[in-house]
């Protein structure tokens, strides 16, 4: 066995070496030595190269856990070993980590300290500096990544966001050049990242929602900040970033980091390795044992843990088996990596009650410090009645918050951890309001027809014509007039019956006028016997063809979650009455009004509450003037730009009227000279267009 062991060691050292004779054989460069030193308090590490470097290569520094990597492009490690304990000042060790196109050098600290790098020759000589030098707030610390050339100036060409191994989430910015300042720190629970004395291009100046990708990253926001380009990145959870950059192009990357939740979290999620245990009146303590061994993990049993249990279990998740376990015997557990604390459940919950009540008295007593917000986009009286409120309190009990109206500065007093969180709140709700403009078409189309058809004749027997100055001959043009009496003895015509006289018949069903405009006439004598009888027949007929169209389109700009109302219109005057009798004068409103309430999603669509009236003055009656109303009501959800029909009202009038002499109009043919036909249609449409778009997408964030 120990054979089999020793070849397989031998064959993978023979394959480790022939990987690395090729990788020598292809790579421009290799690391021949790792040297460190102690200079004045300083330790300074030389890199001894094959061939010399032109320039330092990309390096960045991680707060937690501290640390320095470099990385050399078309680089291999001739060092013969990957990794080298150090222990001198704050290096504690260095890794070596190879892979297809660089190698990275990673300078495991023991806390954050300053780095310099410079190029000697074949060697990169790395200086750390002294602790002292180091910032004590590491929060807020500024890590220079890159110095850039104070003569220039740079841009940004591209920002691109990809998911890496293990849920890493990447932000790839690509730079104009490679001489670009860069400056990371770390600010709350977002990195920001400044690029010093560059540019940002419009179609860049953006917030990118990467939640998606399942990373830790939620949002990257980059915007021109000055003559800075300020990029803020928001993760969420526990994480850790490191930064690289090679050539033009610059890397973030942030990596989840996995906690260690306690035991009582991970009941319902066994995924441990399966066991079988079969145990008679046996000792609490021994079974925990074997999980011990089992599992290579560090158990401490509390001495209160005791007391004999009977097991059976077949291929069992070992963390199910303690579960079950500790439910048995009133126990559970902690876990601190790979250490695990059992005890009983009211041990347990005692000692977390007085660490709690420990770290209370400790908060009670630490000391306070006064820390500025300006504020830029809310009210800091606002702010400060947020943070004060008590039923929801943010402050602890001896914080404090005052406000400069003036320069709309809010100054809070409270314990550091306090401090941290009003900033991140602020940082949250002190931004810009997006703004949405919201535009409405209210379309009335109308359709209008109308034909009236009539007839006027009659029959009348007239005296003698006379002579020169004497009666004259009466035309039939003239019989036809309405409300014209028949000169020289004739009958007088009565509209819409037939007269019989001692003279004549008269029918009289004219068409009506429309529109102002009578309706046209043709009248003439059918005939004339002699001078005394005369037959005479007239027919009137009109029609009247309308369409219209009425357009209004009423458009507001508010901000998200903010009502905005827009009206035009006249308001109308009448009489009301009093408690004491006496009337008063009072108006109503007949107006074009659009009130909305937009609220912008976070998929960058629109839900509105509207409230639309188009309504406009009427008949004017005994007790006033009508109002005629078009009003709708409702909430829709709209993307960006899209139009929603949000109410319509479509309504058809057909009429036809017939006005007639009894039995006669009834007659078949001859019947429609004793008829008057009144003919209308009437098609009204109304529709209402919504269609919001947001104006302003820039977001600032502290």
């Amino acid at each position: 066995m120990k054979t089999t062991k020793a070849i397989q060691s031998l064959g993978a050292l023979l394959l480790w070496l022939a990987g690395i004779g090729l990788a020598l054989a292809q790579a421009a460069n290799s690391i021949e030595a790792f040297d460190v030193t102690q200079e004045g308090g300083k330790v300074v590490v030389r890199v001894t190269m094959k061939e010399p470097l032109q320039a330092p290569p990309p390096n960045f520094a991680v707060t937690t856990p501290a640390r320095i990597a470099f990385d050399f492009s078309n680089t291999v490690n001739a060092l013969g070993r990957a990794s080298q304990d150090v222990s001198q000042g704050e290096l504690r060790s260095m890794n070596v980590v190879q892979g297809s196109e660089r190698t990275r050098l990673i300078l495991n600290l023991r806390r954050p300290v300053a780095h310099e790098a410079k190029v000697d020759g074949r060697m990169l000589v790395v200086t750390l500096a002294e602790p002292a030098a180091v910032p004590v707030a590491p929060s807020g610390q500024i890590s220079h990544f890159a110095e850039g050339r104070a003569d220039s100036s740079h841009a940004i060409r591209d920002v691109d966001f990809r998911r890496g191994r293990a849920g890493a989430g990447r932000v790839v910015i690509e730079l104009s050049d490679t001489s670009t300042g860069i400056d990371i720190r770390q600010q709350g629970q977002n990195i920001v990242i400044d690029f010093i004395k560059t540019a940002l291009p419009e179609n860049l100046r953006r917030r990118l929602d990467v939640v998606d990708f399942g990373t830790p990253v939620n949002t990257v926001s980059a915007f021109q900040q000055g003559e800075n380009v300020r990029m803020v990145i928001e993760p969420k959870g526990q994480w850790e970033h490191n930064a690289y950059q090679s050539d033009t192009q610059f890397v973030i990357e942030v990596k989840p980091v996995s906690a260690d939740p306690s035991r009582s979290a991970q009941r319902g999620r066994y995924t441990g390795e399966k066991l079988s245990l079969n145990f008679q009146n046996v000792e609490v303590r021994a079974v925990l044992n074997v999980i011990a061994d089992f599992t290579d993990l560090n158990i401490i049993t509390s001495d209160t843990v005791g007391g004999n249990i009977t097991l059976r279990l077949k291929d069992v998740p070992w963390d199910q088996a303690m579960d079950i376990i500790l439910q048995t015997r009133g126990l559970d557990s902690r876990r601190n990596g790979n250490v695990i604390w059992i005890a009983p459940r009211d041990e347990l919950a005692t000692r977390e009650k007085l660490a709690l009540e420990a770290s209370q008295q400790i908060s009670d007593l630490e000391q306070t410090r006064t820390e500025s917000f300006q504020m830029n986009y809310q009210k800091a009286a606002d702010v400060q009645k947020l943070l004060s409120d008590a039923n929801q309190r943010i402050l602890s009990k001896r914080g404090s918050a005052v406000v400069d109206a003036r320069t709309n500065t809010l100054f809070v007093q409270d314990t550091p951890a306090r401090l941290e969180e009003v900033r991140r709140l602020i940082a949250k709700i002190d931004i810009a309001v997006r703004q949405v403009m919201i535009e409405a078409r209210i379309v009335e189309a109308s359709d209008d027809f109308f034909k009236n058809l009539g007839i006027r004749f009659g029959f009348a027997q007239l005296g003698a014509a006379r002579g020169p100055g004497g009666s004259r001959l009466t035309t039939g043009a003239e019989l036809g007039n309405t409300g014209q009496a028949a000169r020289e003895g004739s009958t007088q015509l009565v509209t819409g019956t037939p007269q019989l006289t001692n003279n004549g018949l008269q029918v009289n069903l004219p068409a009506a006028g429309l529109n102002a405009f009578n309706a046209g006439q043709l009248s003439f004598v059918l005939f004339n016997e002699g001078i005394s009888r005369v037959l005479s027949l007239e027919l009137s007929a009109l029609e009247a063809d309308g369409k219209g169209k009425i357009i209004s389109s009423p458009r507001v700009l508010t901000a998200d979650q903010v009502e905005a109302l827009i009206e035009q219109g006249t308001e109308i005057p009448y009489q009301q009455a009093s408690s004491s009798g006496a009337t008063a004068v009072a108006f109503r409103k007949a107006s074009l009004a659009l009130k909305v309430k937009p609220q912008i999603t976070p998929e960058g669509n629109v839900i509105m509450t509207l409230d639309v009236n188009n309504d406009a003055p009427g008949a004017v009656t005994t007790s006033g003037v009508q109002i005629n109303t078009k009003h709708v009501k409702t909430e829709v959800l709209v993307e960006n730009g899209g139009t929603v029909v949000i109410g319509g009202i479509y309504q058809q009038t057909d009429r036809t009227d017939i006005t007639k002499i009894p039995l006669l109009g009834d007659l078949p043919l001859v019947g429609a000279l004793f008829r008057n036909n009144t003919t209308s249609s009437r098609k009204t449409e109304l529709l209402i267009f919504i269609t919001p778009r947001v104006v302003n997408e820039r977001l600032t964030i502290r």
